[in-house]
């Protein structure tokens, strides 16, 4: 393998291009891999980890999502397709472990719930089979241990709860669960449940003003109590008091070409990674203090190539790598985080 370092010095850019094997309408091909990451007056750096996973051949569908047991040093990813494994299970060095199909039809998005007590998978599902519009729990070896929803009936009823495509959750480490109900279905609503699965506040109007949604697409929290939203349909984030529901406001000026599709904080809760589907974007935004909102401001992007269509990203709060589930290229990518502005790429 060659390899070749770009250092970054100041403020300014850089484009690194280098050949990279990709999984593209199906098959190997060759590309050229355009990784450029931008700076303002602050710099996060990161590099894409080429050896991760070993092997790709075990992607054989569409990977819309990933999550991480930090705890446990496992990453799944959920794809879609006939006759595949619906959801696979990989080592944080990118070894695979084993996969599981049992009860999912078509993943959405997914969390890893990783405690001393209990380490859990959640996924949501869209289907529209016997499985579809639920959010489930299961064990790390893929047993079904909880349905929230009503299998395979989509609807807008809180008793018994009903979803239709529930596009993503977050478990606190309290064991609340907030869920965003509603990638293009009859709901738009941000939902907040006790551990025993008690509504505790929603907000559930489709609209443009506070607190309304179109299309809630992902949710997070930060180390301060706030939910962040990725009001996907009307090009913002929203962001809420994780106790009270209470809305606190919201950021719109880093997106007027296209809509958040996915929100996640680095451990040290200094900025929220972005992405954006269609441009092929992540962004770094800066996260606000205590007590303030503010507008948003992006430190740094990472432009990836066109049509690679990032959908959901998830970040290892152990270590800060970035793994990204992209549809376009049906792929899982990792970029691992560096403590200097020496970057180091093998090709």
């Amino acid at each position: 393998m060659a390899r070749f370092w770009v250092c970054v010095a100041g403020a300014g850019f850089f484009l690194a291009s280098l050949v990279l094997h990709s999984r593209f309408c199906g098959s190997p091909v060759l590309r050229n891999f355009a990784f450029q990451i931008s700076w303002r007056s602050e710099k996060v750096a990161y590099r894409l980890d080429l050896d991760w996973p070993k092997y790709s051949d075990y992607f054989t569908g569409t990977t819309f999502c990933v999550t991480v047991d930090s705890l446990n040093g496992l990453v799944y990813v959920a794809q879609r397709g006939d006759n595949i494994p619906k959801v696979l299970v990989f080592t944080e060095d990118g070894y695979f472990l084993r996969d599981w199909n049992y009860t999912v039809d078509t993943p959405h998005g997914m969390f890893a719930a990783s405690a001393l007590h209990e380490q859990s998978v959640w996924i949501t599902d869209v289907g529209s089979g016997s499985y579809g519009h639920t959010v489930k729990k299961y064990n790390t070896f893929g047993d079904l241990v909880q349905v929230l929803g009503t299998p395979g009936k989509k609807g807008t009823g809180l008793n018994p709860l009903q979803f239709d495509n529930p596009a993503e959750l977050y478990v606190d480490d309290t064991g609340d669960i907030y869920i965003v109900d509603g990638d293009g279905g009859l709901n738009n609503r941000l939902i907040k449940l006790s551990q025993d699965f008690m509504i505790l506040w929603l907000h559930g109007q489709n609209g443009t003003g506070p607190a309304k949604f179109n299309i809630p697409h992902s949710v997070t929290l930060d180390s301060s109590g706030r939910v962040w939203v990725a009001d996907r349909g009307n090009k913002r984030i929203q962001v809420f008091d994780k106790e009270t529901g209470e809305w606190l406001g919201e950021w719109n000026n880093c997106f007027t070409e296209e809509g958040p599709s996915s929100v996640r904080f680095t451990p040290d809760g200094k900025y929220l990674i972005v992405a954006q589907l269609n441009l092929s974007r992540l962004s770094f935004l800066a996260a606000p203090p205590v007590g303030s909102i503010g507008d948003c401001s992006v430190i740094s992007t990472i432009q990836l190539p066109d049509q690679v269509l990032p959908h959901l990203l998830e970040v290892d709060r152990k270590t800060g790598a970035i793994y990204v589930a992209e549809i376009g290229a049906k792929q899982v990518q990792k970029y691992v985080p560096l403590n200097s502005y020496l970057l180091a790429f093998d090709v």
